[in-house]
């Protein structure tokens, strides 16, 4: 049995990665920016649910003294906006700020702010969910403050893994697919339970052996 903790658990992939985990016997606990939305989803499953807003510092400081766990086995930073990045005047500066608070530097802070108890764990890990979006191999454009936020995260991935590597702590970057959720759109080809499913085997399998990698959800390595 592990000790989970999953931002931005209150719908889509997080939900649904909080109900595989449960499913399977572990403790799970997820981050969410508005409980009272998220509450009717969790109600038939065994999961804990705190007020967690990954560009809060105090939230941040709240959701981890309210656990109740000594560990955390896996942390999975998933919580994710695309918030507008133009407007008919041009550039929305103030749009792209909060993509980056949220998807990039929401990381970091909820990555450091577990660390204590990552490092009690025996064998953590830490998983990103970003965007193949943001790989510099590919050129695409529009949606610029998302592509650019995700190409921060997965450096941010990257050099989380150098870093924690001598605390034996794994890490991940992992790209969802193009998923139908409320921020991928009905028409994403790919099912909100079938990236769940490929994402949490792509966790099952990391290890300090394989750190410091972006992975496809159906298991196969991205270029940076």
């Amino acid at each position: 049995m592990a000790n989970i903790f999953i931002t931005g658990g209150g719908s889509g992939i997080g939900l649904e990665l909080a109900r595989l985990y449960a499913a399977t016997g572990n403790r799970v606990m997820v981050g969410v920016r508005r409980p009272d939305h998220a509450r009717a989803a969790l109600a038939d499953m065994s999961v804990k649910m705190v007020h967690l807003d990954v560009t809060d510092a105090a939230s941040i400081a709240g959701a981890v003294s309210g656990l109740d766990m000594d560990n955390i086995d896996i942390l999975v930073n998933n919580a994710g906006v695309m918030a507008p990045d133009r407007t008919d005047d041009g550039v929305n500066v103030d749009g792209m700020r909060r993509t980056f608070d949220v998807n990039a530097i929401g990381i970091i802070a909820v990555t450091d702010a577990f660390l204590p108890l990552l490092k009690a764990s025996a064998a953590a890990k830490v998983a990103n969910i970003t965007s193949y979006m943001g790989s510099m191999s590919s050129a695409d454009g529009g949606h610029l403050g998302y592509r650019a936020s995700k190409a921060a995260a997965n450096k941010i991935s990257q050099c989380l893994a150098t870093d924690l590597a001598g605390q034996g702590i794994a890490v991940a970057a992992i790209h969802p697919g193009w998923v139908k959720t409320s921020l991928g759109g009905p028409e994403a080809p790919v099912e909100v339970a079938d990236s769940a499913a490929g994402v949490k085997a792509v966790i099952d399998a990391l290890s300090m052996q394989n750190t410091g990698r972006f992975w496809n959800h159906d298991g196969s390595t991205l270029p940076w």
